[in-house]
């Protein structure tokens, strides 16, 4: 009668590995959630960062267009302020072979963790008025 209560008792509750092993693949998965989670929140930040950077560029080519005129060859930098933040803009107006149009070059730098790094960099062709 002895024996067959003991076989009772350990059939109601789990071992100590199995549970040890259950903890074991909730870590898993956790770490691997946190990580995608991660991923994600980096990738929707750095969609942020170029559509700031996109904004800049643009506005500075918009700038130069509205000049009517043709840009002079050479590089200047300009700052763009966006939701807060300064991101430096450079253009470079580069010569063609055709002499009615200049090559143009807009790089956008911003922080990046604490880094000052290229964000974008949009390139078009201008012609004479």
């Amino acid at each position: 009668m002895n024996t067959a209560r003991s076989g009772e008792n350990r059939a109601r509750g789990f071992t100590l590995i199995e549970i040890l092993v259950a903890l074991a693949v909730v870590a898993i998965t956790l770490a691997a959630g946190m990580q995608a989670t991660g991923a994600l929140t980096r990738a929707a930040e750095r969609q942020s960062d170029q559509w700031l950077a996109q904004i800049c560029a643009e506005n500075e080519l918009t700038r130069l267009r509205l000049n009517r005129q043709l840009p002079g060859v050479g590089e200047s930098t300009s700052t763009c302020e966006q939701a807060g933040r300064q991101l430096q803009v450079r253009l470079a107006v580069l010569p063609t072979p055709n002499p009615n149009f200049r090559r143009v070059d807009a790089v956008v730098e911003g922080p990046v963790q604490g880094v000052n790094a290229r964000l974008l960099t949009l390139s078009t062709v201008m012609g004479r008025y």
